[in-house]
């Protein structure tokens, strides 16, 4: 089994954004646990227009999207949709405001892909049509950074 294993990934849905760890604190501990030399590549958290946290960090360049970034590894985002649960978050008209054209549900797909260091989204489709939306949604270029501050105002003003 030597050599068959590249890398691996942390998932956590609390422990960044609550700040329990940093991704530095993170990399020290992966190192003593592997004696030295780790094979950390990635880490998975929840990125979402629910919960703006780590996109409003991300976009002061603060946070574990930045600081993941700054050690090469992979940000994989999670819950873009909150797992369904509020679909009305982002109607028509806000759709229209991140990208003219596009779903509410793409709008939000895309809003998390273009986050600064998001480098891949993770979420699941319940049947094909679901799933081309959503690849229509990660296909359109990214959002600029002083559009997606725009958005998370919108998104946080009463």
């Amino acid at each position: 089994m030597a050599g068959h294993m590249a890398g691996y990934g942390i998932a956590t849905w609390a422990g960044l954004e609550e700040e329990a760890f940093t991704v530095g604190e993170l990399l020290t501990l992966v190192a003593e646990a592997a004696g030295g030399q780790h094979c950390l590549v990635a880490i998975q958290l929840p990125v979402r227009l629910v919960m703006m946290t780590p996109i409003t960090q991300s976009l002061h360049g603060r946070g574990p999207l930045p600081a993941a970034a700054d050690e090469s590894l992979r940000v994989m985002a999670s819950a873009p949709l909150h797992g369904g649960e509020l679909p009305g978050m982002v109607g028509q008209e806000l759709a229209g405001l991140i990208r003219p054209g596009l779903t509410p549900a793409q709008a939000r797909i895309l809003a998390v892909a273009s986050c600064p260091g998001v480098t891949n989204v993770l979420l699941a489709a319940s049947g094909a049509p679901h799933w081309k939306e959503a690849v229509g949604a990660v296909a359109q270029p990214s959002l600029a950074a002083a559009q997606l501050r725009e958005i998370t105002d919108v998104l946080a003003s009463p």
